[in-house]
């Protein structure tokens, strides 16, 4: 069923800086979609670093192409050395580009991701990446702010559900999907070791130190709780249905072409539970007032899209769920908060927070952590 994905293709050559990304390697990589194309110049629009270096091309060419791009966007290391030895240790930068360079291709007629013309990575941590400029293709990037972020939430919940259907049930992933992690982000390993443990809940400690005198209690009990089990609470969050999640669908990794969700930064995809997506954008990326008023629909939104591909998630299920991967919502967001800048500006990372924390109270999941933690 998936020999129609790719394979890695092996590139000595990854630009570790952006004076790399020059009109000859461009020449080289867009050269396998028209050969023969010579670029004659790559000047830089623009660059910035967060999670990963980033930068937007204007491509001259050679001759009339209008089959290719005027404008690309390339991702590659982080420009500050400490994120760089970062990525280079978590891997989720090789990841992202093993993603875009074997699966992306073949959820083309599932869900909108950027077009691919180049993705690689070497064993020493490099990765280089060259995709569509969404920017130039028309889509606008949702914000928790816009008008229409019910319709929007809808669409992004919709489009998950054909996403997790394609690959319900771990038989679909196969041989070829056998590398997919069981959880993101956790370096070479399978992130069940000690010291994985450790290291994800010295984030949240780092939160609950910076924060938690100025937050609520609901904030402090989440916190101690994941920081006491974190290991156990990992294994909790991989009990269920394993299915391909995108693993960080907050509004800032969205876009929308037309009426329709797209997702890009697929650097903490993973094989787990699709309601773990569903919970992460509900709890991070929705205004508290409109997801109270939305978070039923939503999920019988989500059950009924996965009921077209046969697939029966109980509203039992979805429920429980919801309330167990809030949590995760929320660690994402205090670990994002508690490093400042180094991964999404500061501002809009607490603001997540704060909306995480709202979730997880409503919900109850602390009470329901204890109960599973008995």
């Amino acid at each position: 069923m998936l020999a129609h994905y790719a394979r890695p293709v092996a590139c000595r050559t990854i630009p570790r800086e952006v004076d790399e990304l020059t009109g000859a390697w461009l020449t080289t990589v867009l050269d396998r979609h028209v050969p023969g194309v010579e670029v004659v110049s790559a000047q830089v629009v623009d660059a910035h670093s967060g999670t990963t270096g980033r930068v937007k091309l204007r491509l001259v060419y050679a001759g009339d192409h209008a089959e290719l791009p005027e404008t690309v966007f390339c991702k590659l290391a982080p420009f500050d050395a400490r994120q760089r030895e970062f990525l280079r240790r978590i891997g989720i930068g090789t990841m992202e580009a093993r993603f875009y360079a074997t699966i992306a291709a073949g959820l083309e007629d599932v869900v909108r991701v950027p077009r691919v013309w180049h993705a690689a990575s070497d064993e020493e941590g490099g990765f280089v990446m060259v995709l569509e400029d969404l920017d130039a293709s028309g889509c606008r990037f949702p914000r928790p702010s816009d008008p229409d972020v019910a319709d929007r939430a809808a669409s992004t919940v919709e489009e998950l559900g054909h996403l997790h259907s394609r690959f319900w049930t771990s038989d679909r992933f196969g041989d070829d999907l056998a590398w997919v992690p069981r959880r993101a982000g956790f370096g070479a390993g399978d992130g069940s070791e000690a010291h994985a443990a450790e290291a994800a809940g010295r984030f949240v400690a780092l939160a609950l130190e910076r924060f938690g005198d100025g937050q609520g209690p609901a904030f402090r009990a989440i916190g101690a709780v994941y920081v006491e089990r974190t290991a156990d609470i990992l294994d909790v969050f991989d009990d269920g249905e394993p299915t391909l999640v995108h693993g960080d669908p907050h509004s800032g990794n969205l876009f929308t072409d037309g009426e329709r969700t797209g997702f890009f930064d697929w650097a903490m995809f993973s094989r787990s539970p699709g309601m773990r997506d569903v919970a992460y954008y509900c709890c991070n990326s929705i205004p508290t007032d409109v997801r109270r008023g939305i978070q039923g629909p939503l999920l019988d939104l989500y059950r009924r899209t996965l009921a077209q591909r046969g697939i029966d998630l109980t509203a039992e299920l979805a429920e429980y769920q919801l309330r167990l991967f809030a949590v995760f919502s929320w660690v994402s967001a205090a670990s994002t908060a508690a490093v400042g800048s180094r991964w999404q500006p500061e501002e809009r990372a607490l603001a997540a927070m704060e909306r995480t924390t709202t979730a997880v109270d409503d919900l109850d999941s602390v009470g329901l952590l204890r109960e599973l933690l008995r």
